[in-house]
């Protein structure tokens, strides 16, 4: 479950959902299957996530693959997209996520950045 804490609220759609439905016409289900058990097999293992950190730069050869076709080999779509799915994978997990933009060395990191809340939140 995904939660905002700027908010207070837990979240249930996901943003830009033309684009990601648009994109995952392209996507075969098998292609999606693969992609979600990676990225949970990610996450299991950590409490913090960075999701553009996640896939590695180059994505030639592994299940992330699909994402970059899905969009016609556009390299800033497929990174939106991939940023897409990764939001409803925390939407979709049993535990309570939450989210935020952060900075590494004075720099924004570029993408979404997840840590597991050990306090529920009321909601």
């Amino acid at each position: 479950m995904l939660y905002s804490i700027e908010s207070g609220t837990k979240i249930q759609n996901i943003p830009h959902k033309k684009d990601y439905e648009r994109w995952m016409n392209n996507l075969s289900s098998n292609d999606l299957i693969q992609i979600e058990a990676e990225l949970n097999n990610k996450i299991d293992k950590n409490d913090v996530n960075t999701a553009g950190w996640m896939p590695g730069s180059d994505w030639t050869g592994t299940v992330f693959y699909p994402i970059y076709e899905a969009c016609k080999k556009n390299v800033d779509q497929a990174a939106m997209f991939f940023g897409l799915i990764v939001y409803k994978v925390f939407m979709d997990r049993p535990e309570w996520w939450s989210f935020g933009e952060y900075e590494v060395d004075g720099r924004p990191i570029g993408s979404k950045t997840y840590f597991k809340l050990n306090n529920l939140p009321v909601i």
